[in-house]
This record gives C-alpha cells, sequence and structure tokens, in this order.
C-alpha cells in the first residue's frame, strides 16, 4: 500500500503550527496506525529530519496513551477501536489521511500529536477514590454486589482516560469521562460513604479545568473506544444534584491547574495546591 499522511507538526505550544505532507510507500496492510507512523518517523531521521511526536505507551488499547484525529475521526473510522490497534488495511492504497492532536483548550498541545491532559489526572485526584479502608481482596468480596450492579460499574471502569470523548464533542466536554469515573464508584457498594462529596469535588474540577458544558449530543459515546454508555452522564447530574443539597454547606476546593510543561527541567509546583 501507499498512502499520504497529512500530519500536524508544531514544534511547541507557542509556535504556530502547520500540515505537513509525507508519503508512506510499501505500508503492510497488517500494520497499525501507529506502526506506520513508526515506519514514517525512521525514514524522516534517515533523512536528518524531525520525527514525527505522538504519545504511546501498551499498544494493546488498554493505557488510553495514544489517540488522535484521523479524518476528523478520533482514533479513526473503526468503533470501539484504538489508533494502536487501527491496523491500516482498513484504509485504501493511495488514500490520504489527515492527522492531527485533539483540539480543547483543556488539552494544550505540546508538540505535533502529543497533548498534556494532566487535566484528567487532577479531575481523579480531586476525587476518583475510595479513602476508606475496605480491606484487602476477600474481604472486599464478602460484599455482596448484584450481577447487573457490576455489570454496570464495570462498564464504566473501562474507560482508558484516552481524551476522544473531549476531542469529538463539540463544548469539548469532558462530562463522559467524569461520568465514568464517578459512576464506577457511586454504584458500588464501597463508594457509597463518599458519594456526595466525591460527584461535588470531580465536578468542580472539571469546571476549573475550562471544559466545556455538556449538551447531550452523544458523540462522545459514539467516538469511545470502550463504548462508554452514555448513562454515566446522567449518574453523575444526580450525584452532583443530590450532593449539592446534602453537602450545601461543606467548602468544595479544587487543585490548581498546571499549565507549564517541560520536558527537559523540573518544574517546581507544589502537588497539594489547592484554591
Amino acid at each position: 500500500m501507499k498512502l499520504t499522511l497529512k500530519i500536524w507538526r508544531q514544534k511547541n505550544t507557542n509556535e504556530k503550527g502547520r500540515f505537513v505532507s509525507y508519503t508512506v510507500d510499501n505500508v503492510n496492510p497488517d500494520m497499525s496506525m501507529l506502526e506506520c507512523l513508526d515506519v514514517l518517523n525512521e525514514t524522516l531521521i534517515e533523512r536528518g529530519e524531525e520525527p514525527v511526536a505522538f504519545e504511546h505507551d501498551c499498544r494493546e488499547g488498554i493505557c488510553g496513551s495514544c489517540g488522535f484525529m484521523i479524518n476528523g475521526i478520533p482514533h479513526g473510522p473503526m468503533p470501539a477501536t484504538t489508533v494502536c490497534q487501527l491496523t491500516m488495511r482498513h484504509f485504501k492504497d493511495g488514500q490520504e489521511l489527515t492527522i492531527e492532536p485533539w483540539r480543547a483548550s483543556a488539552f494544550p498541545l505540546i508538540k505535533d500529536l502529543v497533548v498534556d491532559r494532566r487535566s484528567f489526572d487532577r479531575i481523579i485526584a480531586s476525587g476518583g477514590y475510595i479513602s476508606i479502608n475496605t480491606g484487602n481482596a476477600p474481604d472486599a468480596n464478602s460484599i455482596p454486589v448484584g450481577k447487573d450492579i457490576a455489570d454496570k460499574a464495570m462498564d464504566a471502569a473501562a474507560c482508558i482516560g484516552c481524551g476522544a470523548c473531549v476531542a469529538a464533542c463539540p463544548n469539548a466536554s469532558a462530562a463522559l469521562f467524569t461520568g465514568a469515573k464517578i459512576a464506577h464508584l457511586s454504584i458500588l457498594p464501597q463508594g457509597q460513604p463518599e458519594r456526595d462529596r466525591r460527584a461535588l469535588q470531580m465536578v468542580a474540577q472539571m469546571n476549573a479545568e475550562n471544559f466545556g458544558g455538556c449538551t447531550n449530543i452523544g458523540e462522545c459515546t459514539a467516538a469511545c473506544p470502550k463504548e462508554i454508555p452514555l448513562e454515566v452522564i446522567a449518574t453523575m447530574n444526580r450525584d452532583f444534584i443530590r450532593g449539592s443539597w446534602k453537602e450545601r454547606d461543606s467548602t468544595v476546593r479544587t487543585i490548581t491547574p498546571m499549565t507549564e510543561w517541560s520536558t527537559g527541567s523540573k518544574l517546581d509546583i507544589d502537588p497539594h495546591a489547592t484554591s
């Protein structure tokens, strides 16, 4: 196969970016999209040019590190598939693919196809956990959990935090991600004691990160490689409304978003800073 890759190149956040077209010959149909970029980068390095920066880790569709737009679709044309699992056989010989990073103000660009998704980490750090002692595995398993509840919790917990939902949403909303992280804990018995407070804190942090508001368009769940159901947003909204009433006298604090990024030096940032 022979493909033309029209890739967004941008050295850093402060410099202007542009699309650059590259022709890749002898593309094996069994390659993944990331392997195709690896082949391109080998060619660029041999020519003394700067390789394309993109993020990856497990390459098994689990870690959520990879992700970019392919012809305007997060992760490409195949549903329930991350770019590391997307094979080139799904494209036609001679086709041009436009590849660009997630576009959202809450995901500032670092370089080329790499964006800063630490906003997701701060949403989790604000309340996406169970802080009470639930014991070891046998103790936790001694709590009866109905299969329907366990299935719903597992469906929500499948979220890998790739950011495709934000990239697909016209509002750049993080409601599906935040809802999944709230729902998979709140519907289990172990998550009940902190349920209201968790929703208040995580929604407050989501808003502090400059994500857009959810208007129930549904693009998020359509683009999600793990097919997280839209109902997790309803769970988040329900818990937030209930928590707003029950915890109305409590002060909800958020973690200060970090906007700087450095690849060569350590940042002097207090990880416990709040505002």
